[in-house]
């Protein structure tokens, strides 16, 4: 068990004994898509959902902790993240079927879901393919594409809640909205779903993913250090992207971090590019849309740490 050593910091000396492991200041830029930002105070990869449960409430309450997953749309800032960052590893990346039920760990990758649907037969989540990251992050930010959402196929998902306890939530209790879940408790942690598809060919399942997969790779920099869609498709049917465009933003530089002459409402690290320099450029963005079209666009990605 990783109990605290006597000569811990102060505040691995305050965190619960856990089957999992704690450990201090990790670094987070090797963890997220742009390779940027500082260090976790304390990083802790639980065992498995009872772990995490027992964690959760047995953590003081005034210690403040952060959730991140595979960082695919994550800003770490420069100045690292207090307190506890959880990352969800081995102990959630199950998967199986029961008919036409999909249940699949919060650890798993997206792509790897829809591959597992596509083998098995189960159409309907073809589009978690062109969906970069985990189902974890699916979840929380209702994650579509291609003319698909998460919350559409999704029927219930395994929460860990503030107060350690393990449960499941029907998707109308999360309360989806367009790349929001407003159900979930605040503090808790998506560790599960269920999802159903429909019957399908393999073949043909198999098809709409190359088309999927060809579609990205013709329109995104998905070679570049990048986090995908910088900012929210505002609401009345307008794209951010357009507007970025628009805005004379396309290939607008601020330090290492460029805004995608490809695809301009994705941000690229282009070697060198800090925490600040992303944030800067993406607030610099908004600032410019806002002068031109009156519309203030809402980050789609997620800036979490301090400043540096």
């Amino acid at each position: 068990m990783s109990a605290a050593p006597a000569h811990a910091s102060s505040l691995l000396s305050r965190l619960p004994e856990v089957r999992g492991k704690y450990r201090e200041n990790a670094d987070l830029s090797a963890t997220n898509w742009f390779r940027v930002g500082g260090p976790a105070e304390v990083l802790y990869r639980p065992a498995d959902a009872g772990d995490l449960g027992h964690f959760m409430a047995h953590c003081p309450k005034d210690i403040p902790i952060t959730m991140l997953g595979v960082g695919s749309n994550l800003i770490v800032r420069d100045g690292g993240i207090d307190g506890v960052v959880i990352r969800l590893g081995k102990g959630f990346t199950d998967i199986s079927r029961k008919g036409d039920v999909i249940l699949v760990g919060a650890g798993v990758l997206n792509l790897t879901a829809a591959r597992f649907c596509q083998q098995e037969g189960i159409a309907g989540l073809e589009f978690l393919s062109g969906v970069p990251g985990s189902i974890g992050g699916a979840l929380a930010m209702n994650a579509g594409a291609y003319g698909s959402m998460t919350s559409e196929c999704l029927i219930e998902a395994e929460i860990v809640d503030r107060d350690g306890i393990v449960r499941w939530m029907s998707v109308e209790e999360l309360d989806y909205d367009y790349r929001h879940c407003g159900g979930l408790p605040e503090g808790a942690i998506f560790t599960g779903a269920a999802f159903r598809g429909v019957h399908g060919s393999p073949d043909d399942i198999a098809e709409r993913m190359v088309e999927i997969a060809k579609a990205r790779e013709e329109s995104q920099p998905i070679r570049e250090r990048t986090g995908g869609s910088t900012f929210k498709n505002p609401p009345g049917g307008k794209k951010a992207w357009k507007l970025i465009d628009e805005a004379g933003c396309r290939g607008l530089t601020i330090g290492g971090a460029q805004m995608s002459e490809m695809h301009c409402n994705f941000m690229i690290n282009t070697g060198a590019a800090t925490a600040a320099d992303l944030e800067a450029l993406g607030e610099e963005v908004r600032r410019r849309v806002k002068e031109h079209s009156g519309i203030l666009l809402e980050w789609e990605i997620r800036r979490v740490g301090k400043h540096g």
